[in-house]
């Protein structure tokens, strides 16, 4: 007790204690700042952001986190323009390039070339998933009376059922991959539909033309985040890991490894799996602490290679590759705002990205580039710059785009994933409705768990 005691005497109060300064945090801070509440945010790193991380190189600003935004995101595009961020659309004319079960073929548009079959094959698929996915709203699944039934198996069970060619599963295995991090196999399907729902269906969520990944921030992802933390100054403290929380009716004190604060309320804006390795007093009831258990995060490593020419391009390519095969999954042209700097971007995701995370930097670089050059040409080879970011070995992360929920999870533990615990309150995109996994999630999350705690203050 004596650490208490000692942090005790120069414990800080506020009305609302933060953890966690990513986009969700953030909102919820500047929203609860709006409503005329004192509000301090905690953040366990030397950054402000969470997910998203921008890199200045030379000129240019690369993301190595979170990177887009798309024409449904209705609250992030609003807060770009509020913020006077410049936007730019995702470079995709051209020919794209598809490679699976070890066999190249090239297609133009958003429907890869497949053999007639399979082509149909593919499209009954997506037909299906989105069908099915436009009947679990992402608010309150555990409610559909089939919920319990969809969520005893995995995305992957499911789909043998109608998907019966290996090609066309290859296809939707890129898909699920790039969007969770994870594996069909590892997916509750009450889970996986909801969250297609959430973001407006499957084609939405992989599409770049009016799809998530539409476009792309002109000084990077993070600037979001940053702007949101120089409104709020001193509010924001960095290098302020919260490792213990104790509650009771009269507040929320928040001990960290650089003191200690006190809120009438506490809002945890961490991924779920985060937010369970702090310890709590009292201990937080069972539903909540088995949910923190089982809500792993995806994992993702983000490769960018810069160039001197964008060769793809003079090619005739797009710079947008998709793989079955791995290590690479998916590939995007992620050149520089003006054309300055041609880059490529490549996810090694899931299963592939917890299998190459152990290798040497080198040997990753290596078969990054040795994709490229299967794609693209021999010229791929000679990247004059070559830098990449693991998510999962991020520990104030744990992984990336988002925490994946196996079978089992949702229908039963779903409840009290946004449902406060005394006066502690749950943000974060993987709390969201809207949008989950996506920057637009965590604003949403943000706003909501600030409307919560504004209606009890």
């Amino acid at each position: 007790m004596h650490h208490q005691d000692s942090s005790a005497k120069q414990m800080v109060s506020v009305d609302v204690v933060i953890v966690g300064a990513g986009l969700a945090g953030l909102t919820a801070a500047s929203a609860l700042a709006r409503a005329g509440a004192s509000t301090v945010v905690l953040e366990a790193r030397d950054r402000v952001g969470g997910r998203t991380l921008s890199r200045q190189v030379g000129s240019t600003v690369f993301d190595l986190g979170g990177q887009w935004l798309g024409p449904g995101q209705l609250r992030l595009n609003r807060l770009v323009r509020e913020l006077g961020l410049r936007t730019f659309p995702t470079h995709d004319e051209g020919t794209k390039v598809m490679d699976v079960d070890g066999r190249l073929s090239t297609y133009t548009g958003t429907i890869p070339s497949l053999p007639l079959l399979q082509l149909l094959q593919m499209q009954l698929a997506m037909t299906v998933v989105d069908r099915y996915s436009a009947r679990v709203p992402a608010e309150q699944p555990w409610q559909l009376p089939r919920a319990a039934h969809w969520d005893a198996i995995t995305v992957d069970a499911w789909r043998r059922r109608f998907i019966r060619n290996p090609a066309v599963r290859g296809v939707m295995d890129v898909a699920v991959r790039t969007v969770f991090g994870a594996e069909a196999a590892e997916l509750s399907l009450l889970y996986f539909l909801a969250y297609l729902n959430a973001g407006g269906g499957m084609m939405r969520l992989v599409e770049i033309r009016n799809g998530a990944q539409q476009d792309r921030f002109v000084d990077g992802a993070q600037a979001v985040s940053k702007q949101l933390a120089a409104a709020l100054g001193e509010g924001v403290v960095l290098r302020a890991a919260a490792r213990r929380i104790e509650h009771s009716g009269d507040g929320v004190s928040v001990f960290t490894d650089s003191g200690a604060w006190h809120g009438r309320y506490a809002v945890v804006a961490v991924p779920p799996l985060l937010a369970g390795r702090i310890v709590y007093d009292p201990a937080l009831p069972a539903p909540r602490d088995a949910l923190t258990q089982r809500f792993p995060m995806g994992a993702t490593i983000k490769c960018i290679a810069l160039y001197e020419r964008a060769f793809w391009r003079e090619r005739g390519f797009s710079g947008e590759a998709i793989c079955s095969g791995g290590p690479v999954t998916v590939v995007f042209d992620n050149t520089s705002h003006d054309g300055t700097q041609p880059a490529l971007l490549a996810f090694i995701v899931g299963q592939a990205a917890r299998d190459w995370s152990a290798r040497p930097a080198a040997e990753r670089r290596r078969a990054v580039l040795q994709a490229y050059v299967r794609f693209f040409g021999a010229e791929a080879e000679h990247a004059i710059d070559y830098f990449e970011q693991d998510w999962s070995a991020e520990p104030w992360s744990g992984g990336c785009p988002v925490g994946v929920m196996a079978p089992g999870t949702l229908s039963q533990l779903g409840p009290t994933l946004r449902q406060p615990v005394g006066r502690i309150h749950w943000a974060g995109t993987e709390t969201a409705v809207e949008w989950t996994g996506y920057l637009e999630g965590a604003i949403e999350s943000g706003e909501r768990a600030a409307r919560e705690v504004v209606a009890r203050l």
